[in-house]
């Protein structure tokens, strides 16, 4: 062959390699484009098939920082743990030790929930303490659980919202976001 002939061979398989070449990179491009489509279509499927299983967890974390809240709230808590002949003393005690019992009971709902649900909710505990620590200072450990008791609902009292409620608005918010 001559190299006029194979010019001519090169010349007729040009646009043949050039149809080729265009119909090879569209494919490759059209098939990663499905493959991409398909994993994204498997991994949604996943996620909805987990939502499935963890939703109803997650809700339940939220319902038990809920009741954890109302079980710390000043009014309730002081009502659950005052006993007749309580002193003072025994009362701070007692009431200090339900809250972190509660809090330590509760302490593996944070892997459900939000670092900020969560930190709210630590902020509660935290400033819920602070209240009966400070009625606690004001009232003395020589006087009745009764007087302590009181002191502690007129601290409560002077706050514009108590922490805990504070608290549980931002898990309602929270919940709200996932619905």
């Amino acid at each position: 062959m001559t190299g006029d002939q194979w010019f001519n061979v090169m010349l007729m398989l040009l646009p043949s390699v050039v149809v080729f070449l265009t119909a090879y990179f569209l494919l490759r491009q059209f098939l990663g484009t499905r493959s991409h489509e398909a994993q994204t279509a498997a991994i949604q499927a996943v996620r909805q098939e987990d939502r499935k299983h963890t939703l109803p967890m997650r809700l339940q974390a939220y319902e038990r920082l809920a009741l954890f809240l109302e079980r710390i709230s000043p009014g309730a808590l002081v009502f659950r743990v005052h006993k007749h002949n309580m002193t003072s003393s025994m009362l701070h005690g007692e009431l200090l030790a339900t809250v972190r019992e509660e809090f330590e009971h509760n302490v593996t709902q944070q892997v459900y929930v939000s670092d900020k649900a969560w930190q709210q909710v630590k902020m509660a505990k935290e400033e819920t303490l602070r209240i009966i620590n400070i009625a606690y200072e004001q009232t003395g450990e020589e006087r009745n659980g009764t007087a302590l008791s009181q002191r502690i609902f007129e601290t409560a009292s002077k706050l514009t919202h108590l922490p805990t409620q504070a608290a549980m608005l931002s898990l309602k918010d929270e919940i709200r976001k996932l619905f």
